[in-house]
């Protein structure tokens, strides 16, 4: 078994390891998209794991950047808080499920965009992308709440708003997965990280 690298010096074991983070990032992003098949009845619970799992993951990717250790991790530290919020509140309530996802994608856009502004070269580019997918990600939650709110009331959670919202998750995990790949590119060409 491989053990984890000096966080100081052993830039290609750092790769590795973001690699790795960010390959299964990618995974969980796949899990996302399949989410309508699950059902309702277990969703929030799926959405809630697979939000703790990307956000754990992320921190763990997090420990091994220097440049921008700490936002690394608090955009990790946010995404497991959603998945337990989601997961443990009553994410039976569409509306609040909708709320949680609008409220950690907007926090965590915040985050990459300062993330963005301290780093340099294609890792900036990258958290660029990240944050505004997150960003755009947000707002279209947030716009799209006021019509959620008359469907979900007069006919309840249908399918296609199910689906719309898995792949809203499943986006947000390849945009972090592709930055964390992107993370780990640097890291290889001998980049601090």
């Amino acid at each position: 078994m491989t053990t984890l690298p000096d966080i100081a010096t052993d830039l290609s074991g750092r790769a590795k390891w973001i690699a790795t983070a960010g390959w299964f990032i990618l995974l969980l992003s796949a899990g996302s998209a399949l989410l309508p098949l699950y059902g309702k009845a277990h969703s929030s619970l799926i959405i809630g794991s697979l939000l703790v799992l990307a956000g754990l993951t992320e921190i763990f990717a997090g420990t091994l950047r220097h440049e921008t250790r700490r936002l690394a991790i608090l955009a990790g530290v946010l995404t497991t808080v959603a998945g337990v919020l989601f997961a443990t509140d009553n994410a039976t309530h569409f509306l609040s499920t909708i709320s949680i996802i609008a409220g950690w994608l907007f926090l965590r856009s915040l985050v990459l965009i300062r993330a963005a502004w301290l780093e340099r070269g294609s890792v900036r580019t990258w958290t660029g992308i990240a944050a505004a997918t997150d960003l755009v990600l947000a707002l279209i939650l947030a716009v799209g709440l006021s019509i959620a709110t008359l469907i979900v009331s007069l006919f309840g959670a249908t399918p296609p708003m199910i689906a719309s919202f898995a792949w809203i998750l499943a986006a947000s995990f390849i945009a972090t997965a592709m930055l964390l790949l992107e993370v780990a590119a640097s890291a290889r060409a001998s980049e601090d990280v």
